[in-house]
């Protein structure tokens, strides 16, 4: 395989993965989907609470979705969403206790699943692939920077 096919074949791999990653994190927990779960880390990433905004610009989701996500994860008691004190615009979303505790519950079970999706990675391998996606995401940040300053 040359180098344009090995390209051509990451690039549909990713989607094609993307999806069936889904759908066994949809399975881990039934409490939470995948992309809930990934809103979560985002959130936890930010210093300070971060608005909606904010946050679904940092995982790549629409703000319409991330708020919807948001909203169904306050109403089962994960996250505090308010309004800004300088901004009336602005909604900022927290971390709850119970989100926080319910996630160090289920730690070890996170540890295993990642475990179980990098068998057979050695420390090479990992690194390797690491470095790859850094500058993969890196390239896509530029271009979707270049298509907003278009």
């Amino acid at each position: 395989m040359d180098e344009s096919e090995k390209k051509a074949y990451i690039f549909a791999t990713m989607f094609s993965l993307s999806n069936k990653l889904q759908v066994i994190g949809d399975k881990f927990d039934p409490n939470i989907t995948i992309k809930q779960w990934l809103l979560l880390v985002g959130i936890s990433t930010f210093k300070e609470p971060p608005t909606i905004s904010e946050v679904a610009s940092y995982v790549g989701y629409s703000r319409q979705n991330a708020k919807r996500m948001a909203a169904a994860l306050q109403d089962r008691g994960f996250v505090t969403i308010t309004k800004d004190t300088n901004d009336a615009r602005a909604s900022r979303i927290t971390c709850t206790p119970k989100c926080i505790e319910y996630f160090a519950g289920r730690s070890q079970r996170e540890l295993e699943f990642l475990a179980e999706i990098f068998d057979g990675f050695d420390a090479e391998l990992t690194d390797g692939f690491y470095r790859g996606l850094s500058r993969l995401a890196q390239n896509v940040e530029k271009m979707t920077d270049n298509e907003i300053d278009a």
